[in-house]
């Protein structure tokens, strides 16, 4: 009955709008109809000479935009096409049984010339191997190789030493494994710069040694992240949303990849999770999924809470739900597991929005 209340209420709202647009497109074609009317009246010589002037101006315009169309589509073009190669060289066949995307390496400047010199009993069968004796499956190499052909550069003794380290950090094996499958760039930073990364986190965020592995676990590419992005976005969450030391940790353990975000989103994201949502700060550290999600994702269903008052993210009262339940699943599971209604009440309360 409720939901039934709610679509009819929607449905009319819904009425209004279209009434609204049709009295609006009724309105122009009047004023169109009086334009045209004037333009009739005008002398023919005068509306004549615009015209020619109109299409000269039209046909340099299209001119121009022709060449420059030319222009991106040029920009657009690979500069090398490996697919031309492959029935010459048995070490692009071998990646393409592998799973390489070819296509992915040779829109990198340099990469598609690098790849076609390698020679895969020499410059890369030892790199497998390598792989294969650190745990690593056969059936992440295609992604490795795709994303960080590179690594067929770096000595082999260097990189047995970068995993070394790593070992006397005390990551466990599945911890390394997984470092290094999501994120392939590591390998190709020295002890050196990885031992200063991972003292920064450290230091900024007064991580114990287990948390620091636990962060640096869940989300690889946040150590080898750009730092001036990385600073800026500790400046935006300290200052500009106001998490105090210990939240800032919290944060940071338990969504990593928030880091990575741009700061102008996170501001935006927390200005609606804490002012239209209510949600206080330590309500935020306990669901940082919030602030992964996209606004208008939060603002969608949040709104559709709110309007079958089911908008009640205290625990301490009745009907509770859960912050981190409405960034989770797709829409379907959205409204039949959190907001309880049905997708032809979410449809009509998104066309009326």
């Amino acid at each position: 009955m409720f939901c039934s209340a709610i679509r009819n209420i929607l449905r009319n709202s819904l009425n209004a709008a279209e009434n609204r647009a049709i009295t609006s497109q009724i309105r122009n074609l009047r004023g169109q109809q009086t334009r045209h009317e004037i333009e009739v009246l005008a002398s023919p010589s005068i509306s004549s000479k615009d015209d020619d002037k109109k299409k000269e101006s039209a046909e340099h315009k299209g001119s121009k935009e022709v060449a420059l169309d030319f222009r991106n589509r040029e920009a657009h073009v690979p500069s090398f096409n490996l697919a031309a190669y492959v029935n010459n060289s048995s070490t692009l066949q071998q990646f393409i049984s592998l799973g390489v995307n070819l296509h992915s390496i040779e829109r990198r400047k340099g990469l598609g010339d690098f790849v076609l010199k390698l020679d895969f009993e020499k410059n890369v069968k030892p790199y497998i191997t390598f792989l294969v004796d650190q745990g690593i499956s056969p059936d992440d190499f295609a992604r490795m190789f795709t994303k960080n052909p590179l690594l067929f550069k770096e000595d082999l003794d260097d990189l047995q030493t970068r995993v070394d380290y790593l070992k006397s950090k005390r990551f466990s094996d599945e911890a390394r494994q997984r470092i290094l499958t999501h994120n392939p760039y590591w390998l190709m930073f020295s002890t050196r710069r990885v031992d200063r990364r991972l003292g920064y986190f450290q230091k900024e965020f007064k991580l114990s040694g287990h948390d620091l592995r636990l962060l640096a676990t869940r989300e690889p590419n946040v150590i080898t992240y750009n730092m001036e992005h990385l600073r800026k976005s500790v400046f935006t969450l300290k200052e500009e949303m106001g998490f105090n030391a210990k939240e800032l940790s919290a944060l940071v353990v338990r969504k990593p990849r928030l880091l990575m975000i741009s700061p102008d989103d996170l501001v935006e994201r927390f200005c609606y999770i804490h002012q239209d949502m209510g949600l206080p700060h330590a309500q935020i550290v306990q669901c940082p999924e919030l602030l992964a999600s996209r606004e208008f994702r939060l603002r969608e269903r949040h709104e559709f809470l709110k309007l079958l008052g089911r908008a009640q993210y205290d625990p301490q009262k009745d009907l509770y739900i859960s912050p981190k339940t409405i960034v989770e699943g797709n829409n379907f599971y959205f409204i039949r597991n959190v907001a309880k209604s049905d997708l032809e009440t979410f449809d009509l309360f998104l066309k009326t929005r």
